[in-house]
């Protein structure tokens, strides 16, 4: 039998898969990594700690699945998106990773829409929202021009993890397309846009996709790993992108919902006719002369994990999640909006701040446990909605992350979407992506969705009860009214906060 391997280096953790032949997940390893938080809105990590996470959490694999190196062919990546890694000519690291969630660029932001407006949208098919590359780049570059002044290109998460264990740098095409540099019909660098902001067209790596071949592991890294230095190394793909591989989503009328550390609903799209006006992302795909695009609720699992740790820390996951079936259809009156981070789509906001709605004497943990649930689904009814208003219906939805593991919230994504909720037999979600690339990259198939129908399987499907839908888009109604009655006085908060 011979195996792939798919890196999935997340926001907390980067994680490995170990994948044979048909499709089976017969090991995986995670480490974590810190994150750092030196102010607020500001979001950071030592790349090198991604690095190490994953040559451990590759000796970890290899240890407890027995599998030989000589018999892993290759290995591909899905990495977490848009964060800043600055190189100097040497290829060292200048500064610690601005990561996708950091805010600290709101300024950038607006400066970018001032100068260029909506000629910049068209070429990026993207609004420029803190979360992005670009006015990271120039944050750095106003900020701390002693260290913009050394850079000689930057990278992404992933492409800095491959560059280290293959010595090659470049950039891969799905999370290039997340920089806000690129011109994504003609999938390539952007000099207009590098022009406008006096940014050095060499500053941008070599492009390549997804499932090209880069080269192979290092002699070093091979040694300190325990893989061979012959194993096959591919471009990999952008999280979400890789998630929705894994997910067997690879055509126009399949939408995915991702409940992880941030949310996303996405579908795929075969060409760059459709245009969303920057209400959504739009992006290259990792599936090669392809696109996808996505709605994003910035704090999804985040805000679960968020309210876990600070009101039952001690509680196992499996039953606090679980309390919340003993609450009711709206938790008793009570509504929670996820934007404890500020939020994306349809909101582009980094400003807003999260709510609970109705609290109640009456109302027990188990209440607020639902509420937050149900919260995160309205949030992503809100990209549904702008899908549906451009034309988009989608039958089903294929439901991956954390919102995948407890049958009570895929029912609730069931009937306040008001579609069919696919579980998936193995949901492994960007992992199994990131290996599927691998798997075509090596010649295993001759396509990615050849390749989905010997992965991927279905386990359940969640059907939506009328009863349910009809009280939840009243509910959806009401929690639509939180973000304008709510922005001003969390706005004013956030203002009185940073002043202390």
């Amino acid at each position: 039998m011979k195996y792939v391997i798919g890196v999935d280096l997340g926001t907390s953790a980067v994680k490995v898969l170990l994948v044979d032949q048909n499709g089976t997940v017969t090991a995986q390893a995670s480490e974590a990594y810190p994150l750092q938080q030196p102010a607020p809105g500001y979001n950071e990590q030592n790349p090198d700690d991604w690095v190490q996470g994953t040559l451990t959490a590759i000796q970890h694999l290899l240890v407890t699945s027995g599998v030989t190196a000589s018999e892993i062919e290759g290995l591909s990546y899905s990495g977490q998106m848009h964060g800043l890694v600055l190189l100097d000519a040497a290829g060292q690291v200048l500064r610690p990773a601005i990561l996708w969630n950091d805010t600290r660029t709101t300024k950038q932001s607006e400066e970018i829409m001032a100068k260029m407006g909506p000629r910049f949208i068209g070429i990026t098919r993207n609004r420029p929202l803190e979360g992005f590359t670009l006015p990271k780049i120039l944050w750095v570059k106003e900020n701390e021009p002693e260290i913009f002044a050394q850079a000689a290109t930057f990278v992404l998460p992933k492409d800095y993890v491959r560059y280290r264990m293959t010595g090659q740098l470049n950039m891969e095409l799905s999370d290039a397309a997340g920089t806000v540099l690129l011109d994504i019909a003609k999938k390539e660098w952007s000099r207009e846009i590098c022009t406008a902001f006096g940014l050095p067209l060499s500053l941008c790596p070599p492009l390549v996709e997804a499932t090209t071949n880069v080269g192979t592991i290092t002699a070093e890294f091979a040694h300190a790993s325990g893989l061979s230095s012959q194993t096959a190394v591919f471009g990999g793909g952008a999280d979400n992108a890789c998630g929705a591989i894994g997910a067997g989503i690879l055509h126009p009328d399949q939408a995915m919902c991702s409940i992880g550390t941030s949310g996303v609903i996405l579908t795929y799209e075969p060409d760059t006719t459709t245009d969303y006006h920057g209400q959504l992302h739009f992006f290259n795909h990792a599936v090669p002369n392809s696109f996808y695009s996505m709605g994003v609720t910035l704090a999804a699992g985040y805000s679960l994990s968020w309210f876990k740790q600070t009101f039952a820390p001690d509680a196992s996951f499996n039953d606090f999640v679980g309390s919340a079936a003993t609450s009711t259809i709206g938790a008793h009156g009570l509504l929670f909006a996820p934007y404890i981070v500020g939020e994306r789509t349809p909101y582009a906001d980094a400003r807003i701040r999260g709510s609970f709605i109705g609290i109640d004497g009456k109302q027990e943990r188990a209440d607020f446990v639902r509420a937050v649930l149900e919260g995160i689904v309205f949030s992503f009814k809100d990209i549904l909605d702008i899908y549906e208003a451009n034309g988009k219906n989608f039958k089903q939805l294929v439901s991956i992350g954390g919102g995948a593991k407890s049958p009570l919230w895929l029912q609730i994504q069931a009937d306040i979407f008001n579609k069919d909720i696919v579980r998936l037999e193995s949901e492994q979600g960007p992992g199994l992506g990131a290996a599927m690339l691998a798997a075509v990259g090596l010649g295993w198939f001759d396509s990615l969705s050849t390749c989905a129908d010997h992965f991927i399987a279905v386990k359940k499907v969640y059907h939506p009860v009328a009863e349910h839908v009809a009280k939840y888009a009243q509910l959806h109604q009401i929690y639509q009214e939180i973000y304008p009655q709510t922005k001003g006085i969390t706005g004013a908060l956030l203002d009185y906060e940073e002043q202390q």
